[in-house]
């Protein structure tokens, strides 16, 4: 049996992280892919997903287009999109990735990993297994999507995956689910002119989201021509060679909707039940999500585990910091986790961010916060490209003005989220930003706008 130095199960955006960061920090590290290098994140979920509604942006933008004194007409060729988003941009990044792990001298063994024992495991590929002991472990395995007795997995009834790999753009589409995943795929695919109906269960789409960033995407989402259903239960689904019927409730009224294609975008499950996990020491919450401590050691001491199979937000970005945060606990540093500021994006038209603390969450606490608003309207740089929809809006102390929290809907707002995060890490107040110099035309003058009417002198308000 091969003794082995740090494993780490899984490749997505916390594995590849740990992964190298521990062979800088002098292990000898070796990683264990069942399918692709890059996880989910990279091949299936959120780099193709941004790819696609990069392709349907600029096909309403093409379609617009007179809006800026430009006559042009565009078709869409489908399969052409594809070949591009799965040729020149996930081909591209796993192929990075892999030749990132080599240049960092971390083994790669293709295979199917399962604990047998507390400190031993067994990897599988094309009926032939290995056996491995291990000085340290990583678990990064992610999550799948979740299925429903409603509508279980078919032939036309997929999930995230299945449509985002789909060879042919269907004439409509119903997605179940108005998360992040379910509007960023509804958009996508009504950008190309598929018809789409997005059936959510709660009152509000976006529900993770405050309402007056969803009410935003909501209202886009209209002008796409989306149908939306809201407090509509699915209970039932019949499946054809062409389409699918959904049966669902609101109330005690119960209707069809008929589409060729139905994507179930309800969440997602830990993987934690397809590592052999009941005899590796590891326990796990009642949800199946492992019990880490602030190192993100498990309860088995030489196992640690990170990204979507820990609670909380099944972020990219969060395997990725709590990667670092666990190579450097093996190698003896004193890291620790902090979530003081972990942002969230949700890539639609406006893109909503959100960092920090939320107004309510401030109250909860009992912080005496206020928010401070601040419209795209007034922002030049939007104005010059017609993207005036949203706002800035910045939670913070009402009496020493720190910095708590912070949400963004508009133009870049996934890009100038950063900004505020780094304001909260660092612990800056409502001046120290005011005071700092923004690039002028640009959408993040906006912070330095909404800082400034937190302090009473606002310049563009």
């Amino acid at each position: 049996m091969n003794t082995l130095d740090t494993v780490i199960i899984g490749s997505g955006p916390g594995g590849y992280v740990a992964a190298i960061r521990a062979s800088q920090l002098g292990q000898k590290v070796t990683i264990i892919e069942k399918n692709d290098i890059g996880g989910t994140c990279l091949n299936v979920g959120c780099v193709p997903s941004k790819a696609l509604l990069h392709a349907g942006h600029a096909y309403q933008e093409i379609r617009h287009a007179e809006t800026y004194g430009i006559q042009a007409t565009g078709t869409l060729d489908f399969a052409k999109t594809q070949h591009w988003k799965n040729t020149q941009v996930v081909k591209k990044l796993s192929t990075g990735v892999s030749q990132l792990l080599k240049k960092n001298n971390v083994t790669i063994v293709m295979g199917e990993a399962k604990f047998t024992s507390k400190s031993t495991i067994s990897v599988s590929k094309d009926g032939k297994t290995e056996d491995y002991s291990f000085k340290h472990a990583i678990l990064a395995v992610g999550s799948r999507p979740i299925e429903i007795k409603a509508a279980p997995f078919g032939k036309r009834i997929v999930d995230s995956t299945g449509l985002l790999n789909i060879p042919t753009l269907p004439k409509s589409l119903c997605v179940i689910g108005a998360g992040y995943i379910g509007c960023e795929l509804a958009e996508a695919f009504a950008s190309f002119g598929v018809s789409v109906t997005l059936v959510e269960a709660t009152s509000t789409i976006l529900p993770g989201f405050n309402t007056k960033l969803s009410d935003l995407v909501k209202r886009n989402l209209q002008k796409l021509g989306v149908t939306l259903l809201t407090e509509a239960l699915v209970v039932s689904s019949k499946e054809t060679e062409d389409n699918v019927t959904l049966t669902y409730k609101k109330g005690e009224v119960e209707s069809t909707i008929e589409s060729n294609v139905v994507l179930v975008s309800v969440g997602r499950r830990p993987n934690t039940d397809r590592v052999n996990i009941q005899v590796s020491g590891i326990e796990l919450d009642p949800k199946g999500f492992v019990k880490v401590n602030a190192k993100s050691q498990t309860t088995n001491p030489g196992i640690y585990a990170i990204g979507d199979i820990t609670p909380g937000l099944a972020l990219a970005h969060k395997a990725s910091y709590e990667a670092k945060i666990v190579a450097e606990a093996i190698a003896g540093h004193a890291s620790k986790i902090d979530y003081k500021a972990m942002p969230a994006v949700c890539y639609t038209t406006p893109e909503i961010a959100t960092t920090g603390l939320s107004l309510d969450e401030c109250l909860a606490k009992n912080i005496k916060a206020k928010a401070t608003d601040f419209p795209l309207a007034a922002n030049s740089r939007a104005i010059a490209a017609s993207k005036t929809e949203g706002f800035v809006r910045i939670i913070h102390d009402e009496k020493s003005k720190l910095i708590l929290g912070a949400q963004i809907a508009g133009m870049n707002a996934s890009e100038i989220i950063t900004t505020l995060t780094m304001a909260i890490e660092t612990g800056l107040t409502l001046e120290d930003v005011a005071l700092t110099i923004f690039p002028h035309p640009s959408v993040s003058e906006a912070i330095m706008d909404t800082m400034e009417v937190g302090l009473g002198y606002p310049i563009h308000m």
